[in-house]
């Protein structure tokens, strides 16, 4: 065993753990143990006049804290669902002449941090506190890292761990010795289940397709670059899938979805991370239109659904997410928000725009990327209510459907709550000829050095000459709705493990 990056503290509980095993007890028991009740249940329910049902529980979790009174202790113990007091008395769990689990396993060799299992009764203490009188304790698990320190007192808790570093690089310890993390999380399940029951009562098929793709589409975005050996060819992460859901409407499926990690090789921020999941679904004989109306109502469900209301208080903000939400074309947004108009302007006429408004642009930027710099720099903050952005510059959007009657722009809407896109949709293009156009104007892009441009997929463009019906098409990211639900400032507080920049080994060994 390598000792020598070892703490004063882990080198202790490893000497504990020797003499543990020296004892003949097994410090990692097989993982069957009778659990038959939990401390929110046990705290929630007990009573006097039930005692009888709580008569014989087993409860196991983690030691957040030991009291030592001589012949008898308090402790602490945290399972996934809160925390319970333990009542230990010597004479209880060693009834016989051997006093070696209380007088040198507890007192001596068991540490905050371990897990334990106990069988007792449940009680309420003088001080009205529920406990339960243990009457037989297993050790668990031994742990041989201490937990960072965090007091609790009259309700408040102090020197909680808040460091990022240490909370988004070990989530396990943070989701230890900061249990309310958890809330996150389990928001972040019923926001997922409640979109996914949403469509399946509405007949949608969940699907699966490739994350490693020869070509990446559906997306303005860097994609990642992998190998795969056996085939010797390059492929890549995908950065959206919706050109292979697109690709089963082709094939006669009238409703297709797929809650996908998506990769980026983009930066990092508060409202980005290089993987995150996307629900992205489409449907036949459905335009833009009808789509906003089914968001809302998803989006109003999904708040009752995580919240309990539609009313949702996001830092100082209060979003109402009840339906029917404000509708305005992203041409009126900007004049809104900046005076210019630039629903006639040219990309030269926009370059110089951009410099009077101070938004910083490149060269390799078209006239699509200049009209969206504007936006996100200019326009997009204002929206808290949810707004839906609408009726986009055809440079824009080069897989959505030309507008029905406004030249030069397309039906497509993001929906934007809280100045962020939460949601991207369109009436999806059908026409092959001009769907190889829009492809072949990415394709000089990328040539003036735009990465983020769309490669030409012809295998895509092959399945639409089959055919694809008229339909219509949306992605939510389903991260920041998660943010705004759980009321979280930093996309790192609503992934369990957000990319990290590698640890080197030396500074894992030496924490």
């Amino acid at each position: 065993m390598q000792t020598q990056h070892l703490s004063e503290q882990e080198l202790l509980r490893r000497e504990k753990l020797a003499e543990i095993i020296m004892m003949g007890i097994e410090p990692y028991p097989a993982p069957l143990y009778p659990v038959n009740n939990n401390a929110a249940y046990i705290k929630e329910n007990f009573s006097e006049e039930k005692k009888a049902e709580f008569a014989n529980v087993c409860v196991a979790g983690r030691i957040m804290s030991i009291r030592d009174m001589g012949k008898a202790n308090f402790a602490v113990i945290q399972d996934a669902h809160g925390k319970i007091q333990l009542y230990i008395r010597r004479e209880d769990i060693c009834p016989g002449e051997d006093k070696m689990l209380y007088d040198i396993v507890w007192k001596k060799l068991i540490d905050i941090g371990d897990i334990i299992g106990v069988k007792g009764y449940v009680f309420i203490t003088k001080t009205g506190e529920t406990s339960v009188h243990v009457k037989e304790l297993t050790i668990l698990c031994k742990s041989l890292r201490p937990l960072p320190i965090v007091k609790e007192a009259e309700g408040q808790t102090f020197d909680a761990v808040t460091d990022p570093e240490f909370r988004y690089r070990q989530r396990y310890a943070d989701l230890i010795i900061n249990p309310s993390v958890k809330e996150a999380f389990v928001k972040r399940t019923k926001l997922i289940n409640s979109m996914r029951e949403f469509l399946n009562e509405r007949g949608a098929l969940e699907v699966d397709t490739p994350v490693l793709q020869t070509i990446p589409g559906g997306a303005a975005a860097k994609p990642f670059v992998t190998h795969h050996n056996a085939l010797d060819v390059s492929f890549y992460l995908r950065i959206a899938n919706e050109l292979y859901l697109k690709r089963l409407i082709v094939g006669g499926f009238d409703w297709v979805y797929e809650f996908s990690r998506n990769f980026r090789n983009e930066g990092m921020d508060r409202t980005h991370n290089p993987e995150f999941t996307i629900l992205e679904f489409y449907v036949a004989y459905k335009d833009y239109l009808w789509m906003m109306e089914t968001t809302e109502q998803m989006m109003e469900k999904a708040a009752m659904d995580v919240c309990g209301t539609t009313d949702v208080q996001v830092g100082d903000k209060t979003i109402s997410f009840k339906a029917p939400y404000k509708r305005i074309s992203i041409y009126e947004a900007i004049k809104e928000h900046t005076g210019f108009d630039v629903s006639k302007m040219n990309e030269e006429h926009l370059r110089s725009a951009c410099k009077q408004m101070k938004i910083e642009v490149d060269k390799t930027m078209g006239k699509g990327k200049l009209i969206d710099a504007i936006f996100g720099g200019k326009c997009e903050h204002h929206y808290v209510q949810p707004v839906f952005i609408m009726d986009y510059p055809v440079e824009m959007s080069p897989l959505t459907k030309k507008h029905r009657d406004k030249q030069g722009l397309v039906e497509r809407f993001e929906l934007i709550i809280n100045g962020q896109e939460i949601a991207n949709a369109y009436s999806e293009l059908n026409d092959p000829i001009d769907q190889r156009e829009r492809f072949e104007e990415q394709a000089k892009l990328m040539e003036r050095g735009d990465h983020d441009a769309m490669f030409i997929d012809y295998d895509f463009l092959r399945a639409l000459e089959y055919g694809m019906p008229p339909a219509s098409g949306i992605g939510f990211g389903i991260d920041r709705i998660c943010m705004l639900l759980t009321n979280q400032p930093s996309i790192q507080d609503v992934l369990l493990f957000p990319q990290m920049r590698p640890e080197k080994r030396s500074e894992v060994n030496n924490e």
